[in-house]
């Protein structure tokens, strides 16, 4: 086992990963931007290293200083959690060639499955049922439009190297798609450095359902089960709970079955998810994998009594994933509320100092934040703030306990998300578990 890790990362996954370092017995190493001097995982971790200025791409994706962070403070490994270079190939393989293990899959898979038009290539090879789409980016936009008339509108055109929403757009004619082909790729260039887009059938009310999968170096798949992350806005995911309200026991088997085929046909290992698009006659195609951490892992944790962090270090330093997928079971039914900080209404950034901050207790309630009184939250980063999350026995009742847990949580001299949370604990499209990922279309409206 490991014997100091550095987490290049900051906020609420941070200071999860510290917390299972050190119920195993790991040292950590924290880095951090200038913003994040008196950020909690600052004042949690062993120790703690300044790497730059506020903007993360000169502290939080500056590879040489975080690089440089590890080898001063010896560590064994670094965990990437989510965001930043979770998802960078580069960044892996660096850390191989200075014999530092990188706890992800390898950088060659990396590579593969974070391209999407890649990875949707690939897994169409491996038989994984997928959206009709282009073969491979388009390199202009008359191809864009060709492809789009054998396809048939409405199309979704995404970029390659994309994430949060950021490069894709809906066209649904002929002239919202070239408008649509530009803005992407200038979008996408912005953002990830790659202005690289394919196309995809638009599927018009599916949910959004991804599967949690775990492999080892030695050749061992399991799945966890679910997630139903159809509450999102822009593509960014508000509400995310398991199991799905939408999916069978038997549905559940054969999209588990396809993600461990997927990811033993790409040799993964590590945690991981498949994201699957599932139309209104219970067919589900491939979307994406995210080769690392999700936002959203405490519901499965707590409905399969797992710890993915600590599975996710111990498959790193060679360990076997220790379970069969005969012993993965399902208890429960549990709920992620992300409080942002933003308005409510308008989804506006609100970076701000936190002058109150009270969080529920009682049973069955977890939140996971690296916020306190006192906290300023930066302008520069995600406005993720805390993760709500609730357990119960029943949908009904994790509904119930998750409106609770909301109306006793207080967090002042900010806007937060709460206020939209609880009128969407309070819909009954959502309490009835009758939803797409065009839920907040109709709900702002």
């Amino acid at each position: 086992m490991f014997k100091k890790i550095l987490i290049a990362n900051r906020g609420e996954i941070a200071c999860r990963i510290i917390w299972t370092c050190k119920e195993l017995g790991i040292k950590t190493v924290a880095v951090h931007s200038e913003a994040d001097r008196d950020a909690l995982h600052v004042r949690y971790a062993d120790e703690a290293i300044c790497i730059g200025p506020p903007p993360s791409i000169h502290s939080y994706l500056h590879i040489p200083a975080i690089i440089a962070a590890a080898e001063i403070t010896d560590v064994d490994a670094i965990h990437p959690g989510y965001g930043f270079l979770s998802e960078n190939a580069h960044f892996a393989e660096v850390c191989s060639d200075c014999n530092i293990k990188f706890i992800g899959p390898n950088p060659a898979v990396i590579r593969k499955m974070g391209d999407k038009a890649e990875a949707k290539r690939t897994m169409k090879e491996a038989g994984v049922p997928v959206t009709p789409g282009s073969e491979g980016l388009l390199e202009d936009e008359e191809i864009a439009v060709a492809e789009a008339a054998r396809i048939g509108y409405p199309v979704l055109i995404k970029a390659t190297a994309g994430g949060g929403g950021r490069g894709m757009r809906v066209a649904r004619n002929e002239g919202e798609l070239r408008t649509a082909y530009n803005t992407a790729r200038a979008e996408a260039e912005t953002a990830f450095k790659n202005s690289g887009v394919y196309l995809e059938k638009y599927i018009e009310r599916p949910r959004h359902i991804e599967i949690q999968v775990l492999a080892d170096e030695h050749g061992n798949v399991i799945h966890l089960g679910e997630r139903e992350c159809s509450i999102q806005r822009r593509h960014q995911k508000l509400i995310e709970e398991s199991p799905s309200p939408a999916v069978s026991k038997e549905l559940r088997e054969e999209m588990g079955r396809i993600a461990v085929k997927a990811c033993q046909e790409v040799g993964y290992s590590s945690a991981g998810t498949i994201e699957f698009l599932l139309d209104e006659g219970d067919k589900f195609y491939f979307m994406e994998m995210n080769t690392r951490i999700q936002v959203e892992h405490p519901v499965t944790e707590l409905v399969t009594i797992s710890d993915l962090i600590g599975a996710q270090i111990r498959v790193a330093a060679g360990e076997p994933v220790g379970r069969t997928q005969d012993e993965i079971f399902f208890f429960g039914h549990a709920i992620e509320c992300r409080i942002n900080a933003e308005d409510p209404q308008t989804f506006t950034p609100s970076p701000g100092r936190i002058t109150t901050f009270n969080l529920p207790t009682g049973p069955g309630v977890r939140i996971d934040t690296a916020a306190y009184a006192g906290y300023f939250v930066p302008p520069y980063y995600d406005s993720l703030i805390a993760k709500l999350v609730v357990h119960h026995r029943t949908r009904e009742r994790a509904i119930m306990r998750m409106r609770r847990a909301l109306e006793a949580t207080v967090i002042e001299g900010i806007k937060t998300t709460i206020p939209l949370h609880l009128k969407i604990m309070d819909d009954p499209d959502y309490q009835s578990g009758n939803f797409s990922t065009r839920f907040m279309d109709r709900y702002m409206k």
